[in-house]
């Protein structure tokens, strides 16, 4: 099957299959709970007519290929493999993908992820992968774990980092990004005026890193994704000083404005790394258009 017949396969369909179904349906697309996160909003959408999806809550989407790729866990020619081969030998009319054809769903269907076992980061990959962002194995292994999930019938790892409300955040090396419910952000508290606050776990560690550090004095604010900004404001208002190590993109700019609205002196950290995307970036020396100011280092 070619990749452009594989990308029609109708993600409604595909959702339905699986017992997720639209909460509120509309002309031309609808409104989930999301199938990757606790949520409460309906921030899910499928676009029947372009036959997309979008996660308002962690602000990705894509075609059914990319749907496929973050519930399962894996590269892109093995989710288009593995539509394929749902596919191979079954008429059009009958396909069970198709919006016209659907098999009945269940009532109560399980989780879309369950935790088989946490420990101590120690696969190879995901150690490499960890060095790869220039973050030390044993500082990772301080704040994350390594987390063995399953969705339907398979098992997956990924590196996993605590919440405030008992969920993980989870990253693997395959790009895939995710939620073991509840979605919450992370909060590191020791009883400072001044709060650090960082996008997701990685600019954390990053910072640390660049501080030569294993723990900071300053209480720690972890976004885990910039739609949770709101979740953040009660335990930032709380602070004299807010020192933020946002993403150099449009949504770090509207977390940072957002923080700057509520909360009485802000500082915008970004800035010291405006030539790259991020604090990890930055680290990393990706995207390097150009260097940091002379003499203008990441202080605090």
């Amino acid at each position: 099957m070619a990749l452009p017949e594989i990308k029609q396969i109708s993600i409604k369909g595909y959702l339905q299959n699986m017992g997720v179904l639209p909460k509120k349906e509309f002309a031309y697309y609808g409104m989930y709970f999301s199938p990757f996160r606790d949520d409460q909003n309906t921030s899910f959408k499928v676009d029947y007519r372009q036959n997309l999806w979008y996660d308002f809550g962690t602000q990705e989407g894509g075609s059914i290929i990319d749907l496929v790729m973050k519930l399962e866990n894996c590269a892109f020619h093995e989710a288009a493999a593995k539509l394929e081969k749902n596919v191979a030998g079954v008429r059009p009319n009958s396909f069970s993908f198709h919006r016209d054809s659907i098999p009945a769903t269940p009532k109560n269907r399980k989780p879309a992820m369950t935790i088989r076992n946490i420990c101590t980061i120690s696969h190879p990959k995901l150690a490499a992968w960890i060095s790869t962002r220039k973050i030390d194995l044993s500082l990772a292994n301080l704040y994350c774990r390594e987390v063995h999930y399953q969705v339907k019938d398979n098992v997956y790892f990924s590196i996993g980092f605590g919440n405030d409300s008992g969920g993980y955040e989870l990253a693997s090396p395959s790009k895939f990004k995710g939620c073991i419910p509840p979605k919450d952000i992370t909060t590191v508290k020791n009883g400072h005026d001044n709060c650090l606050v960082f996008e997701g776990f990685w600019d954390f560690l990053t910072y640390l890193t660049l501080q030569k550090i294993e723990k900071t004095q300053y209480d720690v604010a972890v976004l885990n994704s910039v739609a949770n900004v709101q979740k953040s404001m009660a335990f930032l208002a709380g602070h004299r000083n807010i020192f933020a190590y946002l993403d150099n993109d449009e949504s770090g700019r509207k977390a940072g404005q957002v923080i700057k609205s509520s909360c009485v002196s802000v500082d915008d950290r970004s800035v010291r790394y405006a030539a790259y995307k991020d604090l990890n970036d930055y680290l990393c020396g990706k995207k390097q258009v150009r260097h940091m100011q002379k003499g203008r280092g990441l202080g605090l």
